[in-house]
């Protein structure tokens, strides 16, 4: 069983920057395909960046391209999510997530679905 816990989240004004961490219980660099989802109140969960491989290969939401960046540190068996330039639209609770298989991934990561396994969340908060 793989325990995801996020932190990291916070409050922030428009054009700010937030770190967040995902510790993983288990984790092995090639075998686990992790991202991170966002979802505001009364919205759905959606995908914002994924990465398998170590980070060798990263996926991303078209909204956050070139400002958010995932990565993975083996060592200390932690996903990260750098977001950078914050939009008052991306407040919400940001998620972990993970699952040992999948087919297609660079065509189905940004699918809540595919995920076995789900941290709490963390929120974040972007005041204009």
């Amino acid at each position: 069983q793989v325990q995801l816990q996020e932190s990291g989240g916070g409050s922030v004004q428009a054009g700010g920057s937030l770190r967040l961490s995902c510790a993983a219980s288990i984790f092995t660099a090639t075998n686990y395909y992790m991202a991170w989802f966002s979802q505001a109140p009364g919205k759905e969960r959606e995908g914002v960046a994924a990465l398998f491989r170590g980070g060798y290969f990263t996926y991303y939401a078209d909204s956050v391209k070139g400002r958010f960046t995932i990565s993975q540190d083996n060592a200390k068996s932690t996903l990260y999510l750098q977001m950078n330039s914050l939009k008052p639209e991306e407040t919400a609770m940001y998620y972990c997530a993970a699952t040992a298989d999948c087919v297609g991934f660079a065509s189905t990561w940004s699918g809540a679905g595919i995920y076995n396994y789900w941290g709490q969340g963390t929120k974040v908060t972007v005041s204009s």
